[in-house]
């Protein structure tokens, strides 16, 4: 279809068709995104808010996919903007783009099997009562009225999806009524087989234009040999800047007492009594085991956990071996009995295996690192996870595929370097060409915390990309105060100081409320809440108080409420208008120093000559800051002030890159300018002129 209109027809078509107007920064990225697929060259794009960068990816994933008769993914970290693309702009970017193309555009969307209700999972809920928090009644009780509702809505949905279920149930009842991809018996066995929600789902986006899925789906298509999604040649990846987490997330394994009995259960059904009660056994002493080892990250793993370990990985392997090959045919109560058996006592071994063999190296040489974990609300668990993902993402991500990055932060510390190193990628293109210009220039520490001294050659397997920033259609130095409270005293370990009370306080009465709170731990947010709503006649909401969603509307509905809460409040809150005009930030988000893996990754980086702090700890509080600041400024007439009560942002060394990895607010350490500001912007004061920047 070489006769389609180029991608700036097709932009202008729908900015007009959607009532929106074409930005310089949203033309400039359709353009590189057009460019580097019909380059074959993966493109990083960071577009700050406002730039309309959802149309800026779509309209060349369109034309692309239609050009060539192929399917472009899309993928992106969270359910809100995954909805948002199928339900609101792919269905109105279709319409408006069908008068200009040979037929309509098409999408799907494509999840994980676990997503979706399992109709032969569903005729056995009911005797499904794997947890032991299930011996109380009242949970119990609670169960049954979920699973019966799900018997109901099995009738009506026509997707299945967990996402269109209003409202939801709790993640132990859907349990009972799905399962993974190693658990599904399939369509050939199942007696639903042609009746399934999943494989209706796969059916669908086999043949469309456009598949929108998530990370963590991707990260499984990637592990287990990209077999998951349709063949494909192109992926857009939106919120790129959470690929890393979810790729780890989804490469974790964790061994708990109740996962081991949990598998011991299901193979109860199929081997002789005394070979399933072993592992059941097993799962009890690796549970005496874990009180006697102290939680937090594991460099060496005593003789009684590794003994408690290994015994598990014995156990779940004899039962296997009594399980047996597959007998050929069997009715579907019996394949499926044999298969969630199966699924639970592989993961089970395969995790025992991995915890193991990852003490096996020299401390400096593991990829994988291990810790436990013991919190009140949780049975104690161990876990294993990679220490980078860069190594799969390079061969499984980029090896024959073009991909696009992007996401409204990208640069930490103003580079690109940091997250590309994460993503496994190499140099960019451009730093190619300025290297081989100065093959002799003295050594530099980048951005990911390692020397620079592999000159203009890309190394081995590299994949080549290039990186744009298209800014945002936002004059941060116009719109927003970044306030550092410089006078404050560093925070502490004890909660939230005196002082910081007042602070918030001061601040809360300038903005006339408006405020959302952004805190470092949900000690700290409650701390607040229970304090200022004593001080303050604002309505103060709390995360915890209702669902997150219902916190936000009702946040927005009241331009003199508060909204206090933690880390899923940094990102995803979207409040343009007069509800908003004061975000406050208690401290610099870096991780917590017993963090196992960013502490482990922070040791590996040090041990390989490269600076830790900076590569790990210094980046994940620069990803989030840029993130939770960016609450602020999201519609472009939208102005107020940023108040980060830490002095360090303003103080310590480190603070000029976490600086440079936000856009440029204009900047004071005054806190009379910052109230000041707060009230002409409530209409306490006559209007003044916004800060010239500087």
């Amino acid at each position: 279809m070489a006769d389609l209109p180029d991608v700036s027809t097709l932009l202008d078509t729908a900015v007009r068709s959607l009532g929106g107007t074409r930005r310089e920064g949203q033309t400039e990225m359709a353009d590189a995104v057009a460019e580097a697929v019909d380059q074959r060259e993966h493109l990083v794009v960071q577009a700050g808010t406002g730039t309309g960068k959802s149309l800026a990816y779509l309209v060349p994933a369109v034309r692309h996919a239609l050009a060539h008769e192929t399917t472009v993914v899309v993928s992106t970290a969270t359910i809100a903007l995954q909805n948002q693309l199928i339900n609101r702009d792919l269905p109105r970017l279709a319409a408006a783009l069908a008068p200009l193309l040979p037929r309509e555009p098409t999408f799907a969307v494509l999840k994980g099997r676990r997503n979706y209700l399992c109709r032969n999972r569903l005729q056995t809920a009911d005797d499904e009562a794997e947890d032991s928090e299930l011996f109380d009644p009242r949970q119990l009780s609670s169960l049954g009225r979920q699973v019966t509702r799900l018997h109901e809505w099995s009738e009506e949905t026509e997707s299945g999806d967990r996402d269109e279920l209003v409202p939801g149930v709790s993640d132990l009842a859907w349990r009972q009524v799905s399962v993974g991809a190693n658990e599904c018996v399939g369509a050939r066995v199942c007696a639903f087989g042609q009746d399934c929600f999943a494989e209706f789902a796969r059916e669908a986006a086999q043949s469309v234009d456009i598949v929108v899925t998530n990370h963590a789906m991707l990260a499984i298509d990637m592990s287990q040999g990209n077999h998951l999604l349709p063949e494909h040649n192109t992926i857009m990846i939106d919120e790129a800047h959470e690929l890393v987490d979810r790729a780890t997330s989804v490469a974790t394994g964790t061994l708990t007492e109740r996962s081991v009995g949990t598998a011991a259960k299901r193979a109860a059904r199929l081997v002789e009594p005394g070979i399933s009660e072993r592992l059941t056994e097993c799962g009890d002493g690796l549970a005496l085991m874990f009180t006697d080892v102290p939680d937090g990250r594991l460099d060496h793993i005593d003789d009684g956990l590794a003994g408690a370990v290994a015994a598990v990985r014995d156990a779940a392997s004899a039962c296997v071996a009594a399980i047996g090959p597959s007998p050929g045919e069997q009715d579907p109560d019996s394949a499926t009995d044999r298969k969630l058996a199966l699924a639970a006592l592989g993961e089970v071994h395969d995790t025992a295996v991995r915890i193991l063999e990852s003490f096996e190296p020299a401390l400096r040489d593991r990829t994988d690192i291990v810790w436990l974990t013991k919190a009140p609300s949780r049975p104690p668990s161990i876990s294993v996870a990679p220490l980078a993902v860069g190594g799969l993402l390079r061969e499984k991500l980029f090896g024959d595929r073009t991909v696009v990055l992007t996401s409204a932060t990208l640069t930490l510390g103003g580079s690109f370097s940091a997250l590309a190193h994460q993503w496994g990628l190499g140099r960019e293109v451009a730093e190619e060409a300025e290297a081989a210009k100065a093959v002799k220039a003295p050594k530099q520490e980048s951005a990911s915390g390692t020397e620079d001294d592999d000159g203009p050659h890309r190394a081995a397997g590299e994949p080549r990309w290039r990186a744009l920033d298209v800014g945002s259609p936002f004059e941060h130095a116009r719109s927003g105060i970044l306030y550092v409270a410089k006078h404050l005293p560093p925070p502490g370990r004890d909660g939230l100081a005196d002082a910081y009370l007042d602070e918030i306080a001061e601040l809360i009465e300038a903005a006339d409320g408006r405020t959302l709170g952004l805190f470092s731990s949900m000690r700290a947010a409650q701390q607040a809440t229970d304090a200022l709503r004593e001080r303050l006649d604002h309505p103060i909401l709390c995360q915890g108080d209702d669902s997150t969603g219902q916190l936000v509307s009702r946040f927005a509905d009241d331009e003199r409420a508060c909204l206090f809460g933690t880390l899923s409040l940094w990102q995803g809150v979207d409040v343009p208008g007069p509800s908003l005009s004061l975000v406050i930030v208690d401290r610099i988000p870096f991780p917590r120093p017993d963090d196992p893996l960013a502490s482990a990754r922070q040791r590996a980086v040090g041990a390989h000559g490269g600076n830790g702090f900076l590569a790990v700890a210094a980046t994940h509080a620069a990803l989030l800051l840029a993130q939770g600041t960016g609450r602020l400024l999201r519609a472009t007439d939208d102005r107020g002030v940023i108040a980060v009560l830490d002095p360090r942002l303003a103080t310590a060394r480190y603070g000029g890159f976490l600086r440079a990895s936000l856009p440029p607010y204009w900047g004071t350490t005054d806190p009379s300018v910052a109230r000041s500001a707060l009230r002409r912007l409530s209409g306490r004061t006559a209007p003044a002129p916004a800060p010239a920047a500087g």
